[in-house]
């Protein structure tokens, strides 16, 4: 069952992961500014996904713990990244790009908590 579960994060992860990369450089890349705007986006749209997914597994069947295990711990895990997150704000912060430092931290850690409970609340609507 362990080993079950490793294969499901690592395999979930490794999805996440390019899916994370390719993401972001697309939404980066049209962006004219230094604001992190594609990792801002993957962390948002990845809460989304983990809300949704959470509250798919409580109020259905539909997703097996497997499932679940590679959709949330592994792919959401992979897709959503807190270390590239803390080196942007601190990029942001030793460039002495403060409104941007805050803007991105605090946009982050509320929108991120927001899209997790839409998320989850969406799946009343399902």
């Amino acid at each position: 069952m362990m080993l079950e579960n490793i294969l499901f994060v690592g395999t979930g992860s490794f999805f996440g992961g390019i899916a994370r990369f390719l993401a972001s450089k697309y939404i980066q890349n049209r962006m004219l500014s230094g604001f992190p705007f594609g990792t801002l986006a993957v962390n948002i749209a990845g809460c989304l996904l983990i809300g949704f997914l959470y509250g798919l597994a409580e109020r259905t069947n539909i997703l097996t713990p497997g499932l679940r295990t590679f959709l949330t711990v592994g792919f959401c895990g992979g897709f959503t990244t807190f270390s590239t997150f803390a080196n942007e704000s601190s990029s942001l912060l030793k460039d002495g790009n403060i409104l941007y430092f805050a803007l991105y931290v605090s946009g982050s850690v509320f929108l991120g908590i927001l899209a997790t409970y839409l998320g989850n609340m969406i799946t009343r609507l399902v």
